[in-house]
């Protein structure tokens, strides 16, 4: 049986993405997306075939995203947290481009937290 790294979803990103993904087969794309990030095989090798993970560059945390289709322009924003995949946000095709502004708009959802101490 293959090992599943688990998603945490503490900003209703899934919920978002079945209300605003415009077609059926945006929606399987998005599940498929979902499948690929849990497989543990594909974090442990670092190939991401259908979603190409990869880190965001030139903001300070770091964030991560993921293709739910790459020609439709639709990504997911995820980040590693302990140890553990935290979905952030779904990206739509049109806006996908300025990531930084993206991530910026949102920015509390992608600020650590400092867990642990006291």
């Amino acid at each position: 049986m293959a090992r599943i790294s688990p998603l945490f979803d503490g900003w209703g990103v899934i919920y978002d993405a079945a209300k605003r993904l415009p077609s059926e087969e945006l929606k399987v794309s998005f599940l498929e997306a979902l499948a690929e990030l849990e497989d543990h095989e594909c974090h442990r090798t670092r190939k991401f075939p259908k979603t190409r993970l990869h880190r965001v560059v030139g903001y300070k945390e770091p964030v991560y995203r993921a293709d739910v289709d790459k020609i439709s322009g639709w990504r997911l924003h995820l980040q590693y947290e302990d140890g553990q995949i935290h979905l952030k946000d779904i990206i739509e095709g049109q806006r996908h481009d300025d990531v930084l502004r993206e991530i910026e708009a949102k920015k509390v959802r992608y600020e650590r937290t400092k867990t642990g101490r006291k």
